[in-house]
């Protein structure tokens, strides 16, 4: 038990990795898709929308297909489609083909989003102690390769393609070799059954989305993995744009974002331990709001990167406490609160490339970094004045 245990741990490790490294290699390319396709600030934004418009139109799907069919299964098909479609994303010259793109990449991130968190929390249960946000720490120790990686690959001469492929080949070889060690479908369903053995079958269980508890964890989703979302889709093109780097080093931003994060939620678990959920969520917050107000208001790339590490730092460990605590929810099943906040966050993503465009077309990029920061206060005060769910 204690072997099987350890395995599904390090093999939840391995897909949150692999995540956060086909998700974050997007974020070099961008500065060159825009480029390639010669799109404003507006433009570029609807483009985006496909990411976001791809991910939340699967998660709900993929809760059934986890449920179903297994997490594992859906973990190993979507990786696969992530793998193929990273470097179709740097030969698309159209934007009707860089769309459908898009939105299939999308589509399959927000499929592995889904099954790993869903298989995290059952890990969690059966481990017995908080160890959500290490597991998360993972997935931004990829993103901080995969953003900085690519571009530091580019930059020693490796074409972008090549590189686009290297990077397909190294998640195709991290999750064969971790595939096997994913909890099989019969545990996932024992472990499901144990989670929900105390729920009430009662009408009080219909619609389990609109239960105002769902429904606050997934605002609050959706306004970090908004902001998260700018860090992704914008902090290159700022840094590009508006503190003049080089577009070789452009990915910079989120790198720096990605590995104050990643350090944070290495220690996240032993945080949440010692303190509060309520604590780490307000603190974090507002450490993550004054980080984007520095990288606004200050005119030196050398302070935006403080800047975007004060906002990695501060926002570590907000979404692992959600997760953790929507796996708690009384009279709702881990496999229904998972999937539905998940969504419901993700929807930040689906309108925050947009909304932030349009916001830079019709005043500044900074302004519409500026607006995310608003984003942390409101989860800071929510979560101060929020009832025990």
């Amino acid at each position: 038990m204690l072997e099987m245990i350890t395995k599904a741990k390090n093999a939840t490790r391995s897909i949150f990795l692999v995540c956060g490294l086909g998700i974050s290699s997007w974020a070099p390319m961008v500065p060159f898709a825009k480029e390639r396709l010669q799109l404003n600030d507006a433009s570029l934004g609807l483009l985006l929308l496909l990411l976001g418009g791809g991910a939340i139109t699967m998660m709900p799907i993929s809760g059934y297909l986890g449920h179903k069919y297994g997490n594992r299964i859906v973990i190993l098909i979507a990786t696969l489609v992530i793998a193929v479609m990273l470097p179709l994303l740097l030969f698309m010259n159209t934007v009707w083909t860089m769309a459908i793109c898009l939105f299939i990449f999308g589509s399959a991130i927000g499929t592995v989003d889904v099954a790993m968190n869903s298989h995290a929390v059952q890990v969690e249960h059966i481990y017995g102690k908080p160890i959500m946000s290490s597991f998360h720490g993972l997935f931004s120790t990829g993103g901080l390769f995969g953003a900085l990686g690519l571009g530091f690959l580019i930059k020693m001469g490796l074409t972008p393609i090549a590189t686009a492929l290297s990077i397909s080949v190294l998640l195709v070889l991290i999750v064969s070799r971790f595939y096997t060690s994913f909890l099989d479908h019969t545990t996932q369903m024992r472990i499901g059954q144990e989670q929900s053995s105390d729920i009430v079958p009662a009408q009080n269980n219909a619609h389990p989305w609109l239960k105002k508890s769902v429904l606050f964890l997934g605002m609050m989703c959706f306004f970090v993995f908004l902001s998260e979302g700018a860090m992704l889709d914008w902090s290159a093109v700022f840094l590009h744009e508006n503190r003049g780097v080089e577009e070789e080093l452009a990915g910079m931003g989120y790198a720096a974002f990605s590995v104050a994060m990643a350090t944070m939620r290495l220690f996240g678990d032993g945080i949440v331990s010692r303190l509060s959920g309520r604590v780490v969520v307000v603190g974090g917050s507002l450490i993550a709001a004054m980080g984007l107000l520095i990288v606004v208001f200050t005119p030196w790339a050398a302070a935006s990167l403080f800047g975007f590490i004060l906002l990695g730092l501060g926002a570590a460990n907000i979404v692992p406490v959600f997760f953790s605590e929507a796996g708690r929810l009384k009279n709702i099943p881990a496999s229904v609160s998972i999937p539905a906040i998940t969504t419901i966050g993700y929807a930040g993503q689906l309108a925050g490339p947009a909304l932030l465009g349009f916001i830079a077309h019709w005043f500044s990029l900074p302004a519409a970094l500026g607006f995310t920061g608003s984003l942390f206060l409101i989860v800071a005060l929510a979560y101060t004045f929020k009832k025990t769910v």
